[in-house]
């Protein structure tokens, strides 16, 4: 099968739902992914539910598909790496998917001063940066009205609602 985005390559910096979907989805149309994650784990590596070893169900599920490399995102070396990265050359690069606030190395000014062509996705909570929980912003977005009206409410009232009548 072939893949629309065999040419794209991302760097994605994010953690939780939104983002790292993101990431998945872009590496299953085929785009090259790079997920940076800081040296001791994404703040959602152990996230609930988990596995008796204490990995994340969840956060295996979203985080797969695609590279990673982890970095100590505190240093000079890893912030220039991580820059390097993002504004690498050539066509289908400059693609940084995120939801990082407050780190002012990655504000957008500050990667188009090396890369002008620079597509910037940032995943936020909030228009003035506040953060929110992803279910929060679905909810509030209106995803869940994508599973039908309320009195759709239980799995026994939708399998009855859309199984058809043998007797009609």
């Amino acid at each position: 099968m072939t893949r629309p985005l065999p040419d794209m390559h991302v760097v994605e910096c994010a953690s939780f739902a939104a983002g790292p979907t993101g990431g998945m989805t872009l590496a299953q149309l085929g785009a090259d992914v790079v997920r940076i994650d800081p040296l001791r784990g994404s703040s959602d590596q152990h996230r609930w539910p988990v596995a008796p070893s204490g990995a994340s169900y969840y956060w295996a599920s979203p985080n797969t598909g695609r590279r990673s490399v982890a970095v100590d995102l505190r240093s000079a070396e890893g912030r220039e790496l991580v820059l390097a990265l993002i504004a690498a050359p050539g066509p289908g690069r400059g693609i940084l998917v995120d939801n990082v606030v407050g780190r002012p190395w990655l504000a957008p000014e500050r990667l188009r001063e090396r890369r002008t062509d620079l597509i910037h996705l940032r995943v936020q909570g909030h228009p003035d940066g506040r953060p929110a929980v992803d279910y929060t912003v679905n909810a509030e977005v209106g995803v869940p009205s994508i599973t039908g009206p309320s009195p759709r409410a239980s799995p026994s009232t939708i399998s009855r609602a859309t199984t058809p009548d043998p007797e009609e």
